[in-house]
């Protein structure tokens, strides 16, 4: 008879998740099955679950499916195949997934790759269980003195935001300023990154006061609350010329125009967040001249390996706030209300 475990899925559109069993799963050829040590939340888990049929099913994704996308634990089993990773490796599990053949992926751009529409947490089974099967090896990331428990967390929110900061770091020199906006789960760790690799001034821009503080707390110079309809002007007398770059978390209406109003000639304006904002307005009136306007999803291999290693350097710091599974539901309340100070982590 077929073991079960508890899943937090999403069973229906438009249905909230549900905590209900499931059959653990078994390593097919090239597989991996990895015990889940701790899977980190994140707010598009919230938007997955009012996601409308018609979104989810055009983009490839089927129901059931288990979320959780910020994962690590420990190889509990290997399919045919599989040659380097062995059972009882820690390791942590890639946020998106790639096929490593196609042109992006070969470039080292596997971020965008054509087939990451569809991930680990995203129209595929998540972290959100006892166990969750692992497509290839070149998903995971093996742990040397990282804790598996918090390690998922800088899969997405620490990777990404790393990635983020790797992009804007050729614009960036020692005296010119990089403005955050946002300073929840991804805009603390870019305030660490910043820190870790660059002599920039870090300037923090949140609504919530316990953010800004926290930001400072991790080495931000200033905190800026906002965003609001002096919050240009107050960046603007912190930064007269502009900000060689701001990087938004947010992506709303007032975010994106508040961070290109900020960014000063030879600039960069990263767009992170999926707020679903937008921008009005004659380009040239908008954009940082001679500089670059960029948005992605998701981070590269590379760059999943790279803030691991900053972690386990003691260099990027990992604060959480753990959840039983059973508590899951609490956990996400949580995570929506802004309480937490680290990541909300499960633990199942």
């Amino acid at each position: 008879m077929p073991r079960t475990m508890s899943a937090y899925r999403i069973t229906a559109w438009e249905q909230p998740p549900a905590l209900v069993e499931v059959e653990v799963p078994e390593a097919g050829p090239g597989e991996i099955v990895v015990e889940v040590a701790g899977n980190g939340l994140c707010h598009s888990d919230v938007i997955m679950g009012q996601m409308p049929a018609s979104i989810g099913e055009a983009i490839g994704w089927t129901v059931p499916f288990t979320l959780g996308h910020e994962t690590a634990g420990v190889v509990a089993a290997i399919g045919p195949g599989v040659t380097r990773v062995a059972v009882g490796m820690p390791v942590a599990c890639m946020s998106p997934t790639s096929c490593g053949a196609c042109d992006p992926c070969v470039r080292g751009h596997d971020n965008c790759c054509p087939h990451g529409v569809v991930g680990r947490g995203y129209g595929l089974d998540g972290g959100l269980a006892s166990f969750v099967r692992v497509r290839s090896e070149r998903e995971l990331v093996p742990l040397r003195s990282l804790d598996p428990a918090v390690a998922g967390v800088l899969t997405d929110a620490g990777a990404t935001s790393y990635h983020a900061v790797a992009r804007v770091l050729p614009r960036v020199h020692p005296g010119s300023t990089v403005v955050v906006i946002g300073a929840g789960g991804l805009g603390s760790f870019a305030v660490q990154h910043l820190r870790a690799l660059s002599a920039a001034n870090v300037v923090v821009v949140d609504q919530n006061p316990a953010r800004l503080d926290y930001a400072i707390e991790l080495g931000a110079h200033e905190a800026i609350p906002g965003v609001e309809s002096d919050t240009v002007r107050a960046l603007r007398k912190l930064v007269p010329n502009g900000a060689a770059a701001v990087l938004d978390f947010v992506g709303t209406d007032d975010t994106i125009r508040c961070g290109l109003a900020t960014t000063g000639v030879l600039g960069a304006f990263g767009l992170v967040g999926a707020g679903g904002g937008g921008v009005g307005g004659h380009w040239q009136s908008l954009l940082p001249r001679g500089g670059e306007v960029f948005t992605f999803q998701g981070p590269t291999i590379a760059d999943t390996r790279a803030v691991i290693a900053l972690a386990e350097a003691g260099r990027v710091r990992i604060d959480v706030e753990r959840y039983a599974l059973a508590d899951v539901a609490t956990a996400y309340a949580d995570l929506e209300s802004g309480a937490l100070r680290g990541r909300a982590v499960v633990i199942p």
